[in-house]
């Protein structure tokens, strides 16, 4: 977040982004380099994932069948689609505040904005049964970038296993990936980029 939110406010700071519009970098090809510099640190982070957890996987697991080495690479996926979704709000942060500090201040501020609606939706769900946080929460920005790749410490049995003596009931939580929290996250990539787009075409340089 930080390299991305610095990479677009040092274009302002140090005016190399109006010397790059003079030399006739159009706005748009200046928008284009910066997603693709998004979608290269995705990929890079998602190679360096899977590189780290092929090796920890084949030193401390005991299973060495091709079929479970390679099985939930829906997981890799979507941990790209959030980066890119991510790394696309940083980058229209950056082009929207301009300055990397109050820009990396807006999201803090944004996800405990989030935070707190969650708190709300879940006294909602207490007090009437109506789970908001399902229905309504799921569309907001981050809340849906972090539905593509759950917490993963619940899937270890001895926490189920926990979990089920204290509740008393089975513990059951739904760990996959759909297409529609895809869905979602790609369009808030696309409304980001769009957004940036339209700020940098209107704003005087």
């Amino acid at each position: 977040a930080i390299v991305i939110v610095s990479m677009v406010s040092n274009e302002y700071s140090y005016k190399t982004l109006k010397q790059n519009l003079i030399d006739g970098l159009s706005k748009k090809e200046f928008l284009a380099s910066k997603v693709l510099t998004v979608l290269l640190f995705s990929v890079l982070s998602t190679v360096f994932l899977f590189i780290v957890s092929m090796i920890l996987g084949l030193v401390f697991s005991d299973y060495t069948e091709i079929g479970i080495i390679f099985s939930d690479m829906e997981y890799l996926l979507a941990y790209f689609i959030k980066l890119i979704g991510f790394f696309s709000f940083c980058l229209f942060l950056g082009v929207w505040v301009k300055r990397s500090a109050f820009a990396l201040g807006f999201l803090a501020l944004w996800q405990i904005i989030e935070g707190l609606i969650s708190l709300f939706f879940s006294f909602i769900n207490y007090k009437t049964d109506v789970n908001l946080n399902d229905s309504v929460f799921q569309f907001l920005p981050l809340a849906s970038m972090s539905n593509l790749v759950k917490e993963p410490i619940t899937r270890l049995g001895a926490i189920k296993s926990v979990a089920n003596q204290i509740g008393g009931e089975n513990f059951v939580k739904d760990y996959g990936v759909h297409w529609y929290q895809i869905a979602i996250v790609l369009f808030w990539t696309l409304l980001f980029i769009y957004g940036a787009y339209r700020i940098l075409k209107k704003r005087d340089l």
